[in-house]
């Protein structure tokens, strides 16, 4: 079907697709989606339900997951935060569903089997994960499904963070990773996405997506711009934070890092600047 919506954000494929799409897309069968959450700290998403397919994305511990499709221990569905669509191992999901009390505000915080420090780690949750406290004990939130967090590491999920680079300042270090989410490993997109994402901004996974919509255009081509803290830019399948005037903060290959680089060293080397957006 001609002018299709877009795959990465819509879940259909010539064999199958959402029923909300029915009439909108061809496919050969059309199934509703059954929520399940997400129960590892971390899940890969991928573009094919192979585990050599390269990460896509990535699904963060307490997020929802519409499945519409399970295969030889894989789920493909969609991300309830986001709306991105790709293949994930069935074994991170769990058809538990909880509302969110809280929201993970530490970088990153293991969950224990008991409310004591001492106890090996079942997993690590990161930043922006929300998660469901039952009760606290020494400090310690029992969260619904298992396992307790430090609760100091917790906020309401109206507790935001409005200053978006000082979020992605948090996460200067931390490698570069194509798909990631989280300060285990991040890619341009992921950090900016996670930076707005604390502040209360809704904001797509993928730099196109967030060019087109995330704030106010101000160029298509930087020439002009006074920046500011905060301005989101662009360049040919890339994204960073304006750190002050001349400053960009990104996620790169180049360094495989998070890290802070003259504006316009990125600029020549990325081919120019395709577009600014303020928030």
């Amino acid at each position: 079907m001609t002018g299709a919506p877009d795959p990465r954000r819509h879940p259909h494929r010539a064999d199958l697709a959402a029923a909300h799409l029915k009439g909108i897309v061809e496919a050969d069968r059309f199934v509703e989606g059954v929520p399940h959450r997400v129960r590892s700290g971390v899940a890969g998403l991928r573009g094919e339900p192979d585990a050599k397919a390269r990460h896509t994305s990535q699904l963060l511990f307490g997020e929802t997951f519409n499945v519409y499709d399970t295969r030889d221990g894989w789920s493909w569905g969609q991300c309830g935060t986001d709306g991105y669509v790709g293949w994930t191992r069935t074994q991170s999901l769990s058809s538990e569903l909880f509302a969110p009390t809280h929201v993970v505000t530490a970088v990153r915080s293991f969950l224990f089997p008991e409310p004591d420090l001492k106890t090996p780690p079942r997993d690590a949750i990161p930043l922006g994960a929300p998660v469901t406290v039952l009760r606290t004990v020494n400090g310690y939130c029992e969260l619904a499904g298992g396992g307790w967090l430090y609760g100091k590491h917790l906020s309401t999920p109206d507790a935001l963070e409005p200053d978006t680079v000082a979020t992605a300042e948090r996460l200067l270090g931390v490698p570069y990773l194509w798909g990631g989410r989280t300060p285990l490993g991040i890619d341009c997109s992921g950090l900016a996405q996670l930076a707005l994402l604390r502040a209360g901004i809704p904001c797509p996974r993928d730099s196109d997506m967030q060019r087109d919509e995330v704030g106010t255009l101000l160029s298509a081509d930087g020439a002009g711009v006074a920046y500011r803290r905060g301005d989101l830019v662009f360049f040919p399948g890339h994204v960073g934070l304006m750190l002050d005037g001349e400053r960009l903060l990104h996620a790169t290959a180049h360094t495989m890092t998070v890290t802070i680089e003259p504006l316009d060293d990125v600029a020549a080397r990325a081919g120019g600047i395709s577009a600014v957006r303020r928030l």
